[in-house]
């Protein structure tokens, strides 16, 4: 979008100077408003024309069967769509009884502004009627953070060369028409007419729609007042349908004079409340916007954003492009968890149908880490809502005859909904996904009240899957069989390495956290020797190596199988799963996402420098990037093994994956992965950002001038800052044992400053550094280590 003519490059915000029909999808997708409670998509005030209407309710969704050719057991038996909720974004203008329609009559100007600071969409434009009546009209749209219910919007009418004859129709609309969904699989389902109506409502200037989904039983209300300021002879009538509210504003204007309305909406849901319930909750969410007035909601919402980005902000000096990325992936990142309370993030957040509105595992792997180190309540939040299934993931474990718990691949509700079970059934990855999100956590915010209650039951439960899942061999060697990892190109391996080491990460994690609190240990049924156990099996869990070729296998045997032909496939034919049958790229050396790179960057102490740099090249020529997941990743391990023109080139790809539509399906959603993929490349990539075990942290080094030696145990965070030469400057702050610390990056030096919180140790390519309010450090930048650049796939360079 920002390489598209009509968006500009500006650091604070998304800037479209006219309308192009031909990207307005991608354009609601990228000016959606969400704060993790409530979503409206980017559509025009209007509601048409629109590429996919969208409000969204987090957890809203209608279920449905999941069709087999032929059943098995253990299959999943239903689904979960995304709803499309009744929308209360539009407002319809008639000028002289002309509909405002973009495709009619002149469009004489048009411009949309995100702005991250104030969380405001803004909307400007000049029309002139088929009949030659020409009139001005602004908007400001917000989805609030403060009052996690409301949404409200601001609509402004003049006219600019006559009299005319104005008329608004504020609208609530249910079951409203969805586009056709194409073959791709990575679209969603379309669901008809999901709501059923229960109860509809017009007075005065309130407006209030109740329905119930058809098949997932949710209630969901909706209801609207306004404001109306306009001339004298301004009137206003009320009507309701069942699928439809409605109020209508009339007005002569006379040259100058303006209608103004303001519109503001308050949502609520429940599966158990009783309609009277659900229509006094959305009445009371309603008194409290009308209370606060617009002008309050504005306040509240800077207010929040200022917040945040005083512990969140990344500024990047020599890419202008980046820079507005990152702060735009942070942006959407905040909205998809400021108000999640206890629900998931999706994949898409709350900005479209992409994967069925679906949370799969890139949550906990790509996106709690940033939250964890910039928004850690998020953390709290999404990692509450895992705990509350974890019932489910009890009962699915005890249906695969397993123990502990067995979490789903992807899911709304908790329930697997997978239909594909390569990935739904045997994806266990997930479980030490969770676990390692639960151990980031406490680390970075020392929440020991969550890490001894459901820290602890995620901790243990996970564990004991593994234990289940896997078997030790004749030589004591213990193996997981017949799982998938994070490569989708490879399904139902022997000792995929990510999942192994993840494992043992996770069997360590919870051995510690039991130790920790000994007191929970009877409630969970934890005895000492499993925790023993659980010690023992990490300690031999396999991991597969290639001694011949002197790398690490992504699962045992893959180094064995057939390459794929690269050099035969045309760039048409990616991404490949829409091209080849998954039975072809299941038995070649073909990487849709890093897999054995993510494990390196998730597990960096099981893996030497050396074993990084080989590992790293060798699946480099693999790995195609057909996933959103990859880019980040393979950014990170670029600059750690010192390839850093690659490592900014596959920044710049993580960072622009919606901003210039890279995989073509930015209209159904953003890649909430890939925009936190941004940060992750440029402070973990960049930035050297590690949590290094302190048994295993290196020695100190002799210190330059100036520096501080640290005392006590080794420093638990590593930074290893290095730029490449397109920046001149890198400076972020991240939330570390609770202490906030800012790292400022140039060329030659890197400064550590400890802007909250008690001292702290960090260290800095291998110097300890001790950090306190009142003594910053800068050390110099050591030059990175001299390679021969990886090659890629051909045509799958980052870049190409």
């Amino acid at each position: 979008m920002i390489t598209h003519e009509n968006f500009a490059t500006e650091p604070w915000q998304l800037r479209e100077t006219a309308l192009d029909l031909d990207v307005l999808a991608q354009s609601e997708s990228v000016f959606a408003l969400s704060n993790g409670h409530l979503g409206w998509r980017g559509n025009l005030d209007e509601g048409e024309p629109h590429g996919l209407p969208g409000s969204y309710l987090n957890s809203v969704y209608a279920s449905h069967p999941l069709p087999y050719a032929e059943a098995g057991y253990g299959y999943p038996e239903s689904g979960q769509t995304v709803v499309n909720v009744t929308d209360g974004k539009i407002i319809r203008l008639l000028v002289d009884d002309h509909p405002f329609d973009l495709r009619y009559g002149e469009l004489r100007s048009h411009e949309r502004v995100l702005d991250y600071r104030t969380g405001v969409l803004s909307r400007s434009a000049e029309w002139t009627t088929p009949s030659g009546r020409t009139v001005r009209l602004t908007s400001h749209r917000l989805v609030s953070f403060a009052q996690r219910a409301v949404a409200a919007i601001s609509y402004t009418v003049e006219t600019v060369d006559g009299p005319a004859t104005v008329a608004l129709q504020s609208e609530l609309v249910a079951n409203e028409q969805l586009p056709t969904v194409s073959g791709d699989p990575r679209m969603a389902a379309a669901i008809e007419a999901p709501l059923l109506p229960e109860e509809h409502y017009a007075h005065g200037t309130r407006l209030r729609l109740i329905h119930c989904t058809a098949t997932s039983g949710q209630r969901v209300a909706v209801a609207a007042d306004h404001f109306v300021d306009g001339p004298e002879g301004t009137a206003w009538a009320a009507e309701s349908e069942p699928d439809v509210a409605r109020l209508t504003v009339t007005a002569t204007l006379a040259p100058g004079q303006r209608l103004e309305l303001v519109k503001f909406v308050a949502y609520g849901w429940s599966a158990q409340r009783s309609l009277p319930a659900v229509r006094d909750q959305v009445e009371g969410g309603l008194a409290g916007a009308r209370s606060t007035g617009w002008q309050g909601l504005l306040d509240a919402q800077r207010a929040c954003l200022e917040e945040f980005w005083s512990r969140a902000d990344v500024e990047v000096e020599g890419d202008e492009e980046v820079q507005q990325a990152v702060r735009f992936g942070l942006f959407h990142l905040y909205q998809a968890s400021a108000r999640g309370e206890r629900r998931p993030i999706p994949a898409k957040g709350l900005t479209g149908t992409g994967y069925d509105g679906h949370a799969f595992w890139d949550t906990e792997s790509f996106v709690l880490p940033v939250l964890t180190h910039t928004a850690p309540y998020g953390v709290a939040s999404a990692l509450a809502w895992r705990h509350s299934t974890l019932p489910r993931a009890l009962e699915r474990a005890r249906q695969l005859g397993l123990e502990g718990a067995a979490f789903p691949w992807r899911t709304i509700n908790g329930a697997e909904c997978s239909a594909y079970w390569p990935a739904g059934t045997v994806a266990f990855h997930v479980n030490a996904d969770i676990a390692a999100a639960v151990e980031r956590y406490v680390f970075a915010t020392n929440d020991r009240e969550f890490l001894r209650g459901p820290g602890l039951d995620l901790l243990v439960q996970t564990a004991r899957l593994w234990r289940s899942l896997g078997h030790f061999d004749a030589d004591g060697v213990f193996h997981i069989d017949g799982v998938t990892g994070p490569d989708e190109y490879s399904a139902i391996a022997r000792d995929n390495l990510y999942t192994n080491a993840m494992a043992r990460r996770n069997l360590r994690a919870a051995a510690d956290a039991v130790s920790l609190h000994p007191d929970r240990a009877p409630d969970l049924g934890v005895s000492a020797e499993e925790v023993a156990d659980w010690r023992n099996t990490a300690a031999r869990t396999a991991i597969p190596y290639n001694e011949r070729l002197q790398v690490h296998e992504q699962s045992a045997g893959f180094t064995d199988q057939e390459p794929w032909d690269f050099e035969g496939t045309s760039e048409e034919q990616y991404p490949l799963l829409l091209h080849f049958p998954y039975f072809d790229l299941y038995r070649k050396q073909v990487v849709k996402q890093a897999d054995l790179v993510l494990a390196m960057f998730a597990c960096p102490d099981e893996f030497t420098p050396e074993e990084k740099a080989r590992n790293f090249a060798y699946y480099e020529q693999l790995t195609v990037r057909d996933s959103s997941l990859s880019a980040c990743c393979q950014a990170v391990l670029a600059a750690e093994t010192g390839h850093l023109r690659l490592a900014w080139a596959y920044t710049r790809e993580a960072a622009l994956m919606d901003l210039d539509d890279l995989e073509h399906n930015t209209r159904d959603g953003l890649h909430m992965a890939s925009l936190a993929g941004t940060w992750i490349a440029l402070v973990q990539g960049l930035g050297g950002l590690r949590r290094i075990r302190p048994a295993q942290a290196a020695p100190p080094q002799d210190q330059p001038s100036g520096a501080t030696r640290a005392e006590g145990p080794q420093a638990p965070v590593l930074f290893a800052p290095r730029l490449p030469s397109s920046l001149t400057r890198l400076a972020f702050n991240v939330r570390v044992q609770e202490r906030l610390v800012r790292v400022d990056m140039g060329r030659s030096t890197a400064r550590y400053t400890l802007l909250s919180g008690e001292p702290v140790s960090v260290m800095h390519h291998g110097t300890l550094v001790a950090l306190t309010a009142d003594t910053p450090a800068e050390l110099p930048v050591p030059p990175a280590p001299e390679a021969p650049e990886p090659r890629q796939p051909k045509g799958r360079a980052p870049g190409t």
